[in-house]
């Protein structure tokens, strides 16, 4: 109790996962740290196989029993840590405190329940002292929050359209109104208009509501419309952190993360070809002891593969390179 300050709401400390079979070991995250303010919305983006999504799991403990394992590493939720928990503890939780919004709003909701079953199952086993009428006013009241009609509440998910299952997904993420939402690529499957529609409603809930979010993506536009602070993570680990102005604006930067502004489009300026990271991300059950990002890196020199590169940071601001860190050149 009491680890950390009072306006953090999450502070995860060397947090290390793997999944183990009995052919190899996959280190999907490797001793990453960090933190979320209260009220506070933290992006963290990287491409597909960095970390993410293995990170929001072992946050919720959902990490598949068979094979998932955090090895080291402490998760501080509202002070407490929730990798001492008991099953019930984390049950009881889930929902509640921490919600998460899945990657896929096709498969996260059941085909053969009505939105208002589901919605209504989830207030229900976190507001046992309910009765039925209550318990059907709050899901009218969560719907209209995501601006769905109530009057819908007994259709099915597959008379909702992909935006419009989406917002049911966060309704049922938001119906207890957790102190934290996890948004694990929320808008993914959607077309830009309905993705610009849910993340501005995603945003005016977290207004509204003070909840604390860790928006999780590979979209950089997404981050700047929508996040406090940003942490960049590469091959399991946080090679960049800081404020949306430090990543942005600011004038140091990895080398992975320039590669990632390269990557997008710049309407003030013109060019016949996007410049794209060379490369693939390297293989998780093969990590080298150098900088992961090494093979891909034009400005390597030869300590950038043989020992891994220190944390330095500048204010808020944090960057694990040899080159480009606060201590470097």
């Amino acid at each position: 109790m009491g680890q950390i300050a009072n306006d953090v709401i999450l502070d995860i400390k060397d947090l290390t996962v793997i999944y183990k079979t009995d052919l190899e070991t996959v280190r999907a995250v490797n001793n990453i740290s960090l933190s979320i303010g209260r009220g506070k919305t933290l992006g963290l983006v990287g491409e597909t196989g960095a970390g993410k999504t293995t990170t929001a799991l072992s946050i919720m403990r959902l990490l598949p029993t068979t094979t998932g394992r955090i090895l080291n590493g402490t998760i501080y939720f509202d002070g407490q840590n929730l990798l001492d928990f008991n099953d019930h503890s984390m049950q009881s939780t889930r929902g509640r405190l921490i919600s998460m919004v899945f990657q896929d709003p096709m498969t996260s909701l059941n085909p053969v329940y009505t939105v208002a079953d589901q919605i209504g199952e989830t207030i229900k086993h976190h507001n046992t002292a309910l009765s039925k009428g209550e318990v059907s006013a709050k899901v009218d009241e969560t719907l209209s929050m995501v601006g769905i009609l109530p009057s819908r509440k007994n259709e099915y998910p597959h008379q909702f359209s992909g935006g419009m299952k989406q917002r049911v997904v966060i309704a049922m993420a938001l119906c207890c109104e957790p102190a934290l939402l996890i948004a694990d690529e929320p808008t993914t499957a959607l077309d830009v208009t309905i993705q610009a529609q849910v993340l501005a409603m995603m945003r005016d809930l977290r207004n509204r509501l003070g909840t604390s979010m860790l928006m999780i993506t590979h979209d950089l536009g997404i981050v700047a419309q929508t996040c406090d602070d940003v942490a960049v993570m590469y091959a399991g680990e946080i090679i960049e952190s800081g404020s949306v102005e430090d990543i942005f604006t600011g004038e140091r930067h990895h080398p992975y993360t320039i590669g990632l502004f390269n990557s997008i489009p710049n309407l003030e300026t013109s060019v016949k070809r996007l410049k794209p990271i060379p490369g693939l991300m390297p293989d998780p059950t093969k990590l080298s002891n150098g900088c992961f990002f090494a093979p891909r890196c034009e400005s390597c020199l030869d300590i950038c593969r043989e020992s891994s590169p220190p944390v330095t940071s500048g204010g808020f601001h944090r960057i694990k390179c040899h080159l480009c860190g606060y201590d470097g050149r």
